[in-house]
């Protein structure tokens, strides 16, 4: 073997810990043994979380929490930093532009162009970090991590309204970079208002198709084909204006021609408040939603398969006693490339629970999401509840405190034991952990361990121990004029360690 062949081996190595999307494999050599050795999972080097524009509402207070649990292998380097979009794209001159101009800047300096500050840098893995803004001017947020600080970076933006369209309280966790989305469950009905946040986190411009799908299939829209989302910035797409058609059930593609984006769906209706929407799961013959409230009083699932072949659909409740079959609801079906929706009443009937899709014959992909409704009357708010993956080794949500928190475990096949780790508080407290088992079939709502000694805010890292996969989700709520203001985030896996396949021998000594 060459010395070629050697750097070629190392770089792509050093690629799958970076990106922590690759997994390195080569072919069997002629007369070697086939059984490959176990790869050895190593922290991911770097990473990137991008954070759309929290609300255009005068009346809202938005709060950032950036944090990343320990891991071990990581050494001792590394930062992590969230920065303005707007101001990180105007950190670069324009092309032709003299580096060393002025821009106008009034800091009293010529020639001198510093960067701007970060929102947000957390000191130090296993420490929460926060950060505050008032207004409907708070930009989107750019943020990349390495080191020790990139593995399972989670950062959460939470938005209290205190009235108007969309009052309530506005959760969703920062998303990695990524060229496809699916998102059932938005709407261009006259009482909603449903944006599409693109956010680019490069150097180049990246192209984007909004595809829409309603109850009767794709609608046209070349308004939506080929938007340009500008480098380092958030492009806002009100779904109104890309068709004339009014349709309370939606589901959105978001198709990345060149480059990558960051995307979500806030959803906001002047009835029933307002939540984002994250995005589904890649498509999947079975699907679970975890963390439906035990006191939510409309549940309303929204379900789309991307191909032509229909899909049926069992419809199962995972209760704190077992699976439930919904009455009335025992199968959906659901019609290729059409967005199906189907009200499932009070379906927990006090009761914390979770909804598993399996297929009843053949397994078709479909992506799904959870409109929830708690309340009654002029005092309701909706929160949204996409098919997420599985928690698997480690997932981590953050922004929570002392009161208001749930967290949400359910294990759909297999009993599996979990061990959740409360984080220090932002401001001081002592780590706690705890260990749970959750039977199969169930859902188990758990009010978390806080951290002893909290001031501020902490984080919440859930690990499976044995067992099945264990799916979860964390629910935040809130009393505004007494509205029961709620949000929730699923929790999966946070892919913070990549596969790297050992070395049979040292190559070293095969080097010519």
């Amino acid at each position: 073997m060459n010395r070629t062949t050697l750097s070629l081996i190392a770089g792509t190595t050093a690629l799958a810990a970076v990106t922590g999307f690759a997994a390195l494999s080569a072919p069997d050599a002629p007369g070697t043994d086939t059984a490959a050795k176990a790869a050895a999972q190593l922290p991911v080097e770097r990473t990137s979380l991008l954070c759309p524009a929290p609300s255009t509402s005068d009346l809202a207070e938005t709060s950032y929490t950036s944090f990343t649990p320990v891991t071990k292998g990581t050494g001792n380097g590394g930062k992590a930093e969230l920065r303005q979009a707007a101001e990180e794209s105007a950190d670069a001159p324009a092309d032709g532009e003299d580096k060393g101009k002025d821009k106008g800047r009034d800091d009293g300096k010529s020639g001198e162009d510093k960067p701007a500050k970060p929102v947000l840098a957390p000191k130090e893995p296993g420490k929460p970090v926060t950060g505050d803004s008032s207004g409907g001017d708070a930009p989107a947020l750019v943020g990349t991590a390495d080191g020790r600080f990139a593995p399972g970076w989670t950062v959460q933006e939470t938005t209290e309204v205190a009235a108007g369209t969309g009052r309530g309280l506005q959760g969703v966790n920062c998303t990695a970079p990524d060229t496809d989305f699916w998102f059932p469950g938005a709407s261009t009905d006259a009482d909603r208002t449903d944006y599409v946040h693109l956010t680019n986190p490069d150097d180049s411009a990246a192209v984007v198709d909004l595809e829409l799908y309603g109850k009767d299939g794709a609608l046209k829209s070349e308004v939506g084909e080929g938007i340009t989302v500008p480098p380092h910035s958030s492009e806002p797409v009100l779904l109104s204006t890309l068709t004339g058609e009014r349709q309370t059930n939606l589901t959105v593609h978001v198709n990345v021609r060149s480059g990558r984006v960051g995307a979500a769906v806030q959803a906001l209706d002047d009835k029933l408040g307002g939540d984002w929407l994250a995005a589904s799961t890649d498509p999947s013959g079975s699907l679970v939603l975890p963390g439906i409230p035990e006191d939510a009083t409309s549940v309303r699932l929204v379900a789309f398969t991307p191909g032509d072949a229909d899909a049926d659909l069992k419809v199962r409740l995972a209760s704190p006693s077992g699976p439930i079959t919904p009455a009335g609801h025992e199968t959906v079906h659901v019609k290729g490339g059409m967005t199906t929706a189907v009200d499932l009443g009070d379906v927990t009937r006090g009761e914390a629970g979770s909804l598993v899709l399996t297929p009843t014959d053949r397994s078709v992909p479909v992506v799904a999401a959870l409109r929830v409704v708690r309340g009654k009357g002029d005092k309701q708010e909706t929160a949204f509840i996409p098919a997420t993956r599985p928690v698997g080794t480690r997932a981590t949500s953050a922004d929570n405190s002392g009161k208001g928190s749930t967290l949400s475990l359910t294990a759909p096949g297999a009993a599996a034991t979990v061990k959740v780790t409360a984080s220090a508080g932002s401001e001081g407290g002592t780590p706690v952990s705890k260990t749970y088992t959750i039977k199969a079939g169930t859902t188990q709502d758990i009010e978390p361990p806080a951290p002893s000694g909290l001031k501020g805010s902490y984080a919440l890292t859930v690990e499976t121990v044995s067992g099945g996969p264990v799916y979860g989700a964390r629910t935040l709520t809130a009393s505004e004029g007494g509205v029961p203001a709620f949000t929730v985030q699923t929790l999966p896996d946070d892919r913070g360690t990549v596969a790297v396949p050992e070395a049979d021998e040292d190559l070293s000594v095969l080097q010519k």
